[in-house]
């Protein structure tokens, strides 16, 4: 079975898209897996950049197919912030995604709600030779004051779906997997995933 290599370590991120591909005609590996340690900087200009840049320096690395996503928060009355900072909001190391959240409903505290927002997801193939596809998805919602459900990771406890009345962080994998952005980007990239790989869908 044809392996694709996933740039990332994030436990919450692997799970959603490991539970995306479930069933597919090949095989997601990880960096630990591989026994592959690379830090690549985060400091493109857009998801875009900074997935590309992922995907192309561990294709690279490992000399395989790989897949990275790069993904924020856009809320509309910070001006779409955190946006590309969305992982890095937090001033101070070792921040944990508790902090990240309570830095965002203080900075929200003197914005009259609804506060709008929407999770991005842009997703890069990359091959060792320096081909990238790209493919986005979108999920539209509120911010909320109050956390709610345990599930999920990074904003999701505070960002709600009106059209279900739930925080994304109420929702099951299963759920959660049918509309959130990363579900969405990788929905709309696997065709191109098999047409790489030479696969009928």
């Amino acid at each position: 079975m044809p392996r694709i290599l996933i740039a990332s370590n994030n436990r919450g991120k692997l799970a959603e898209i490991q539970a995306l591909v479930r069933g597919a005609a090949f095989e997601l590996v990880t960096p630990a897996m591989l026994g592959l340690h690379l830090e690549v900087p985060e400091d493109g200009a857009s998801y875009a950049e900074n997935a590309s840049l992922k995907a192309l320096s561990f294709a690279r690395l490992a000399q395989m197919m790989t897949l990275a996503d790069d993904s924020g928060l856009e809320v509309d009355c910070l001006g779409g912030d955190p946006g590309l900072h969305s992982a890095r909001y937090a001033p101070h190391p070792g921040a944990t995604d508790a902090d990240r959240r309570a830095i965002l409903l203080s900075k929200l505290a003197s914005h009259p709600p609804p506060w709008t927002a929407r999770f991005r997801c842009t997703l890069a193939l990359g091959k060792p030779d320096g081909q990238v596809y790209l493919a986005e998805g979108v999920c539209e919602g509120e911010i909320i004051p109050q956390e709610r459900g345990q599930n999920g990771f990074g904003y999701d406890p505070v960002f709600l779906l009106p059209s279900l009345g739930r925080t994304m962080a109420e929702l099951t994998l299963d759920q959660k997997n049918r509309l959130s952005h990363r579900a969405r980007a990788v929905q709309a990239a696997l065709p191109e995933i098999y047409r790489w790989l030479g696969l009928t869908a």
